[in-house]
C-alpha cells in the first residue's frame, strides 16, 4: 500500500510504502523458508525488512514492511518518482553445512507503480509480481521537464527484428531503463499497443500510394523496435511552456544514431572525432509535427515521420535550432548527463529526442529504395535513410488537452448570453392576428349601424324603389350619416382598429421621411384594409360558414415563400420585404423565414438590418444552424472575431454536422493568424467532406448496380426478338458511322470544403467571405472558373464573369448551371441574343439549372422582346407548370394577348392577379382586355388601378390610352356611317 501526506513546513510530501504480505512462496529447499525484502529506488538500497521464516504450508509470509522518504513537491522531484524505479528484492536465506551465515538466494524481484499518486490519488494498493533476476544492475536517472530549460529524453535497448512477419498489435509495453529491471518487470502491466488504419494517423506516409510501402516495410523487411513508454510529469508551469514552444516552433527533432556495443565498452572516440564537433554515427533526424497538441480537446498523437541525414541546416530551417542535442550529450564533459540520461547498452541501441507524453518509438526501413535526392554530399551512414526511406512511429499521450476543448453545453451559454433566447407565446392568437381580428369586430359593428339608418330611410325591403337608383340611394344615405352625426362617429370608433392593424400587422412605427414611401405605404394599406373589409363582410353574410370569398385573396406558405424568392431574384426587393414580412407574421416561431429576410437584406447589403434577423432566428430556435453560421460571417465581417468564433464553433458543434461552419471556423481563425487552431478546423471539414464523397459513392454504386440489372434486362428482351428487329436496330445504332472520340475535359466543379463553403456564401451574398474562400480555393489544385465568376457576377462585374466563363467553357465539361450564370451576366449587360443563346443551353441539360425558374422569367422576357411570342407562351407556360407565380401568369397572358388569343390571355390574367393583386401591369393588360371587348366601366377601373399600383411602363401606358381613344371614338364614328 502506498500512501502520501504533505509537510507543510518544508514544502515537501511524505510517501509511505508498506508491504503487507508474499504469497505463493516455495523456497529453494523443502521445508520451512527463511526470507527478507529489499527495497531499491534508482539502484540504491533505502531499506531491509526483517527476516521472517514461514511453514510452506502456510503459502504466504507476513512482512509489514514500512518505507518512509520524502520528496519535494515541485516538477523536478515528482518527476523522479516517476523515473527512479521502486525495485522489491525477495530474498531467501539458506543455511550451508560448517558455514556460520546462510546463503542468499535472490527468489525475484516486483516493480512498484508509483503513478497514481501523481495523478491524485493519496492511498493507493497494487499486487505487483515477483520475476526472476538474471543480471546485475545499475543505477540509472533521468531528468524531468522542467520550466526552466529543454531537457533530453533518451530512448534505448532498440531491438533489430528480423522481416518476415508483422508485429504483434495486443504486444505489452515496455518501461524504460531495462537495464535496472528484470526481464518479467520491462513490461507495464496492462498497457498493449492496439492497431490504428493508416489513414487515421497523425504523421506523414498516411496517403494511399503510402500503404503498400508501409505494408512491405512494416512485415517483410528487417526493422528495430523499441516499444518503450516513458511517462513523464508536468506541473502547470510546465504545460505552458510547452504550449509556448509548440506555438514558437511546432516542428521538434527526433535524432536518432547508431552505436555498437564495442564501442560503448571500450570508449574510443571514432576517427575525425573533436571535442568541440563529436561524430554521431549514423546521424539521423526526423520531425514530429506537435502543432496537433494544440488542438482543442486533442491528448494523442501517432503518427511515421520520415527519418533524413542530419544537417545543421535542415535543423535551423525546420525547427529554429542550430544546435543537435546528440552532440552536445556526446562531448566529453557531458558524459556524466549523457549517463544520467539513461544510456543503457544493447544489441544496436539507438538514441531519440522527445519532449513531452508517453510515447512508444519504432524505426522501420525499406532495403529497397533509392536516393531520389541525388545528394552525393551526404555520409554513406547517412545516406542509407534515403536510400531505405526508413521511417520511425511514435506516439504521445496526455492526460489532459494543453487546450481544453469548449463543451457544447458551454458553446450554447455563451450563445445564450450574446442573443437571449425569446420565450414562445402564451397560446392564443398574436398581435397581427389580434389586429386584424379587432378590425373586422369594428367593420362588423359599422355595418349594423349603417343597416339600421338605411332601414329608416329605404324600410327592410330588398328591391330599389322605381323613383331611386343605386346612386341616388347611396348619396340619400351617405347625407343621413352626416346629418345624424354617425358617419363622424363609424370614423372615430374604426381608427384605433386601424392603428393596430398598422402597427402589429403590418410592423410600421417607424415615421416616414420621404414622400413617395408614404404614397406607396397608403397604397397597400388601403388595398390591405379592402380585403379585410371584404373577409369581415363575408363573416356577416356566409351564416358562420368559414368558406373563403372567390373574391378574397389567401396565399399559402408555400406561395409565399415562393413569391418572396421570386420577388428577391428579380431584384423587387420591397415586394420581396412584404412576403417575407407577412411569413414572419404568419409563422413568428420559425426561423428559416427570418433567416430567409435577413439573406435579402445581405443581398441589398443592409448588413445591419441582415444581422438583426439572424439573431431574430437563433432567438427563436438557440440551435439554428444556418442562423447561427451567418452570425459569425457578420461578426467576422464587423471585426468582432470573438463572437464569430464563438457562433461558429457552436454551429460546428451541432447535428448534422456542418462542413461549412468548420471552414468558416478555419477561415475566421485563419485571418486571426491561428495557423493551428485553423488547420484544425480545417482538417475536420475535410474529415466530414470525404464522409460525403464515401456516402455518395456507396449510393451511386448501388444505382449502378440497378442500372446494370435493368440493362441485363432489355438486352435479353431484345435477344428474344425475331432477327431482323435485332439487326436493324444494331445498324441503326451504326449506321451514322464511327463516332469520333473528344477529347476528355475536366469537370467543372471540383468539390472541396471551400467550394461547398464558397456555394453558400454565395447563396447568401457574403461576398468579403466568399472572397476570402475564393483565395483559398485558388490555392488547390483543380479548375475554379465557375466559382470565381461566381463572385464576380456578385460583384457585378459582369464583363469579367463572361470572360471568365469563355475560357472555362474551353477548359472544363460545361453544366447547366455554368450556361445559366453566361445568361444571367450577358442579360444585366443587355446582350439579349447572347444571353438567349446560354439560356436555352441551359435548359436542354437533363439536370436542370440550380434558378430555373428566373432563367425561364428572362428567356420569355427576352423572347417578348423579340416578338417571338409563340416561344414566349410556350416558355411562360413551362413556368406555369413547374413554379406559377404572378409574373409566370402574366407572361403567359401577354403571350397570348400578343396572339390574339384573348379569352387564354385573360384566364391567365386573372390567374395572375388572384396571385397578386398589387401588380400594375396585371391591371393594365386587364384594361386592354376589357377594351377589347368593349367593357368600358372595368376597363377604366382596372386602369386605374394601374396607376394606382405606379404603373412605370411607359409604352403600356400609351397603349391603354389609345385604346381608350379608339373605343370612346367608336360610338361617334358609327353616327356619321350612312344608313341604309
Amino acid at each position: 500500500m502506498m500512501e502520501t501526506s504533505e509537510t507543510k513546513s518544508d514544502n515537501r510530501i511524505e510517501i509511505k510504502i508498506t508491504i503487507a504480505r508474499a504469497t505463493n512462496m516455495h523456497g529453494k529447499k523443502a521445508g520451512t523458508v527463511q526470507s527478507f525484502l529489499r527495497m531499491d529506488i534508482n539502484g540504491t538500497m533505502v531499506g531491509e525488512s526483517e527476516k521472517r521464516t514461514v511453514d510452506p504450508a502456510a503459502q504466504y509470509i507476513e512482512y509489514d514492511f514500512t518505507h518512509k522518504f520524502k520528496c519535494y513537491n515541485e516538477a523536478l522531484a515528482l518527476n523522479d518518482i516517476l523515473h527512479k524505479p521502486v525495485v522489491v528484492t525477495l530474498t531467501e536465506l539458506v543455511p550451508e553445512k560448517k558455514k556460520v551465515e546462510a546463503k542468499s538466494i535472490v527468489l525475484g524481484e516486483a516493480v512498484i507503480d508509483l503513478m497514481p499518486l501523481l495523478q491524485g490519488v493519496c492511498s493507493f494498493t497494487s499486487t505487483p509480481t515477483l520475476h526472476a533476476v538474471n543480471g546485475a544492475t545499475e543505477k540509472v536517472s533521468t531528468p524531468p521537464l522542467v520550466t526552466k530549460k529543454d531537457q533530453l529524453m533518451l530512448f534505448s535497448e532498440g531491438q533489430l527484428k528480423a522481416g518476415g512477419h508483422r508485429e504483434d498489435n495486443d504486444r505489452q509495453r515496455k518501461r524504460p531503463h531495462h537495464a535496472l529491471l528484470s526481464p518479467g518487470n520491462q513490461f507495464l502491466p496492462d498497457a498493449f499497443f492496439h492497431s490504428q488504419p493508416i489513414d487515421q494517423e497523425d504523421g506523414e506516409l498516411t496517403g494511399i500510394e503510402d500503404c503498400e510501402f508501409r505494408n512491405e516495410a512494416e512485415t517483410m523487411l528487417n526493422r528495430v523496435s523499441w516499444d518503450i513508454e516513458m511517462p513523464c510529469f508536468l506541473d502547470a508551469d510546465g504545460v505552458t511552456r510547452l504550449r509556448q514552444k509548440i506555438t514558437e516552433s511546432r516542428y521538434w527533432p527526433l535524432e536518432i544514431m547508431k552505436s555498437t556495443l564495442a564501442n560503448e565498452k571500450s570508449g574510443a572516440a571514432p576517427k575525425g572525432q573533436t571535442e568541440e564537433e563529436p561524430h554521431v554515427p549514423s546521424h539521423g533526424v526526423a520531425f514530429i509535427d506537435m502543432g496537433r497538441l494544440l488542438y482543442p480537446g486533442v491528448t494523442h498523437i501517432r503518427g511515421a515521420y520520415t527519418i533524413q541525414p542530419y544537417s545543421s541546416t535542415l535543423l535551423l530551417n525546420k525547427t529554429r535550432r542550430n544546435v543537435s542535442l546528440l552532440k552536445e550529450q556526446l562531448k566529453p564533459g557531458s558524459s556524466k548527463d549523457r549517463s544520467g540520461a539513461g544510456a543503457a547498452s544493447s544489441a544496436k541501441p539507438n538514441a531519440g529526442k522527445a519532449k513531452d507524453g508517453k510515447g512508444h518509438v519504432k524505426g522501420t526501413g525499406n532495403q529497397n529504395g533509392t536516393d531520389s535526392n541525388g545528394s552525393d554530399h551526404i555520409p554513406p551512414d547517412r545516406k542509407a535513410y534515403l536510400d531505405f526511406r526508413t521511417y520511425i512511429i511514435i506516439e504521445i499521450t496526455l492526460t489532459n488537452a494543453l487546450i481544453p476543448k469548449t463543451s457544447t453545453e458551454e458553446l450554447a451559454k455563451r450563445v445564450k448570453a450574446l442573443i437571449p433566447p425569446r420565450p414562445p407565446s402564451t397560446g392564443g392568437p398574436n398581435k397581427a392576428e389580434k389586429a386584424v381580428l379587432n378590425f373586422h369586430k369594428q367593420v362588423i359593428n359599422v355595418v349594423k349601424h349603417i343597416l339600421e339608418q338605411y332601414e329608416e330611410l329605404f324600410g327592410t325591403r330588398l328591391k330599389l324603389p322605381n323613383d331611386c337608383n343605386r346612386e341616388q340611394m347611396m348619396a340619400q344615405l351617405m347625407g343621413a350619416l352626416n346629418v345624424s352625426g354617425r358617419y363622424f362617429a363609424f370614423k372615430e370608433q374604426i381608427k384605433p382598429a386601424v392603428v393596430k392593424f398598422v402597427r402589429d400587422k403590418m410592423q410600421q412605427t417607424d415615421t416616414f421621411t420621404e414622400q413617395q414611401d408614404l404614397h406607396e405605404f397608403v397604397s397597400k394599406l388601403y388595398v390591405d384594409l379592402v380585403d379585410e373589409t371584404h373577409v369581415a363582410l363575408n363573416k356577416i353574410y356566409s351564416n358562420g360558414s368559414e368558406d373563403d370569398s372567390p373574391d378574397e385573396i389567401h396565399l399559402t406558405t408555400s406561395h409565399l415563400k415562393h413569391f418572396a424568392r421570386e420577388a428577391q431574384l428579380i431584384g423587387n426587393y420591397p415586394l420581396a420585404v412584404h412576403y417575407y414580412k407577412e411569413l414572419v407574421v404568419r409563422h413568428p416561431r420559425e426561423p428559416s423565414y427570418k433567416f430567409n429576410w435577413g439573406n435579402l437584406y445581405m443581398e441589398t447589403g443592409d448588413y445591419i438590418k441582415a444581422k438583426m434577423c439572424f439573431q431574430d432566428a437563433v432567438a427563436v430556435q438557440q440551435a439554428h444552424q444556418p442562423s447561427l453560421i451567418m452570425c459569425g460571417v457578420l461578426a467576422a465581417m464587423f471585426n468582432d472575431f470573438e463572437q464569430a468564433e464563438t457562433f461558429l464553433e457552436r454551429a460546428s458543434s451541432m447535428e448534422p454536422l456542418s462542413l461549412v461552419a468548420w471552414t468558416l471556423l478555419g477561415l475566421v481563425q485563419d485571418s486571426q493568424n491561428k495557423c493551428i487552431l485553423a488547420e484544425r478546423a480545417f482538417l475536420e471539414a475535410k474529415s466530414l467532406l470525404k464522409g460525403k464523397e464515401a456516402s455518395n459513392q456507396s449510393h451511386n454504386t448501388e444505382e449502378s448496380d440497378v442500372d446494370e440489372e435493368n440493362e441485363r434486362q432489355k438486352d435479353q428482351e431484345v435477344e428474344s426478338l425475331p432477327t431482323s428487329h435485332s439487326s436493324n436496330k444494331k445498324h441503326s445504332d451504326t449506321e451514322n458511322g464511327e463516332t469520333v472520340p473528344s477529347e476528355p475535359k475536366e469537370k467543372v466543379i471540383s468539390k472541396s470544403i471551400y467550394t461547398e463553403t464558397l456555394e453558400f456564401l454565395l447563396h447568401n451574398h457574403a461576398l468579403e467571405m466568399a472572397e476570402h474562400a475564393l483565395s483559398k480555393e485558388l490555392n488547390s489544385d483543380g479548375n475554379h472558373s465557375f466559382h470565381l465568376a461566381c463572385v464576380q457576377s456578385l460583384r457585378a462585374e459582369y464583363c469579367s464573369a463572361i470572360a471568365t466563363l469563355r475560357e472555362a467553357l474551353l477548359r472544363v465539361e460545361p453544366v447547366a448551371d455554368m450556361w445559366a450564370l453566361d445568361g444571367h451576366c450577358h442579360y444585366m449587360c443587355g446582350s439579349f441574343p447572347e444571353a438567349q443563346g446560354s439560356y436555352e443551353r441551359s435548359l436542354d441539360f437533363p439536370e436542370q439549372p440550380t434558378d430555373t425558374h428566373l432563367v425561364l422569367l428572362r428567356l420569355g422576357s427576352i423572347y417578348l422582346q423579340e416578338g417571338k411570342f409563340e416561344q414566349a407562351k410556350m416558355t411562360y407556360l413551362l413556368a406555369c407548370e413547374r413554379s406559377p407565380s404572378c409574373l409566370t401568369w402574366l407572361g403567359l397572358g401577354i403571350s397570348c394577348y400578343r396572339l390574339e388569343e384573348l379569352s387564354l390571355a385573360e384566364e391567365a390574367l386573372t390567374e395572375a392577379n388572384h396571385l397578386n393583386n398589387q401588380n400594375a401591369e396585371v391591371w393594365a393588360y386587364l384594361a386592354l382586355i376589357c377594351l377589347r371587348f368593349d367593357r368600358q366601366e372595368e376597363a377604366t377601373l382596372f386602369y386605374k388601378y394601374a396607376i394606382r399600383f405606379n404603373l412605370e411602363n411607359i409604352s403600356l401606358h400609351k397603349e391603354v390610352k389609345e385604346l381608350q381613344d379608339q373605343v370612346q371614338t367608336r360610338p361617334l364614328a358609327s353616327c356619321f356611317e350612312p344608313h341604309s
